[in-house]
């Protein structure tokens, strides 16, 4: 039986299944790291803080250091909404703008941790010629707890913000450094890493190209960790009158400076102690969900 002459042969580009659209990796890895909802939201909440802080000054136009004696030691109302402190000034408004130097100051460590901890980490592990000495050196860090550590380096370098920064940096530098080594030291005995040896690749090229890619998830884990450290620390070290100065309102110079008030206007520490312990626990949350996200034993298939 033969085919009718006006029967239309089907295309194979029509008849042939749609192919499925295949994500990018960092959409992957992103819908990954939000699939738990306490991730997600705390990343949401964190997201509000840093932009409540950037944000602050195109809000409002109030000076947040403004002296208004009559208003001193107000309640919450409409008007306060944080209520005032000791010498009538918006505690609500303090603690928006303090969020910027808490924020500065936990970004900044973390970041100088992480740069000096790596680069320690990473020679420490590859020549073992000094790792013991590298080591014996993180190890007598490390065995001072941190805010004895943090204490004694303000105290010799000076009550300042940088300072504050520059004592964080050198207290949390032994935590990546450790963890930077660990790594190097699997990553050195790989296969490609012996074969870029074997091809005369000079050294910073194999720690630049091969060993520090290799780094990036446990490092990216640790700074999430330490920018929360920092902020607590810092709080810590004005609460005992040895960091930032008053006259820089963070959110531990305000806790420090409202302690005699605090049985009469329990609000102005109640607001910037709730920044703080929103601000580090959102960091930590969103650190563990980036460390089960990265780990391919911690994360769930999607």
């Amino acid at each position: 039986m033969s085919a009718r002459p006006d029967a239309v042969m089907p295309d194979a580009a029509q008849t042939a299944a749609p192919q499925p659209r295949r994500d990018s990796p960092g959409r992957i890895w992103v819908r990954r790291l939000f699939a738990r909802r306490v991730v997600a939201l705390s990343a949401a909440v964190l997201l509000v803080i840093i932009l409540l802080s950037l944000c602050i000054s195109w809000l409002s136009s109030a000076d947040p250091n403004a002296i208004a004696i009559t208003q001193r030691l107000k309640a919450p109302s409409w008007q306060f909404w944080g209520g005032t402190d000791q010498l009538g000034r918006d505690v609500m408004l303090r603690v928006a703008y303090g969020g910027r130097y808490s924020l500065m100051i936990g970004f900044a460590t973390a970041i100088g941790a992480v740069i000096l901890g790596t680069l320690l980490g990473m020679l420490s592990g590859y020549f073992r010629r000094i790792d013991g000495a590298v080591m014996c050196v993180i190890d007598a860090m490390m065995a001072f707890p941190d805010i004895l550590l943090g204490i004694a380096l303000v105290s010799i370098l000076g009550p300042s913000l940088w300072n504050v920064v520059l004592a964080l940096v050198i207290v949390y530098t032994p935590r990546v450094a450790r963890v930077a080594r660990a790594s190097t030291l699997v990553l050195r005995d790989l296969l490609y890493v012996d074969a870029a040896r074997a091809l005369g690749t000079p050294t910073w090229k194999i720690l630049w190209m091969h060993v520090l890619p290799g780094l990036v998830s446990p490092i990216l884990v640790q700074l999430t960790f330490i920018f929360a450290y920092a902020i607590l620390a810092e709080a810590g070290l004005s609460f005992l009158g040895v960091g930032v100065p008053p006259s820089i309102p963070t959110w531990g110079t305000m806790i420090a400076g409202s302690l005699n008030y605090m049985d009469k206007a329990f609000w102005t520490i109640i607001y910037p102690g709730l920044a703080i312990v929103f601000t580090s626990l959102t960091l930590q949350i969103v650190g563990d969900g980036i460390r089960d996200s990265l780990d391919p034993k911690l994360r769930k298939n999607t």
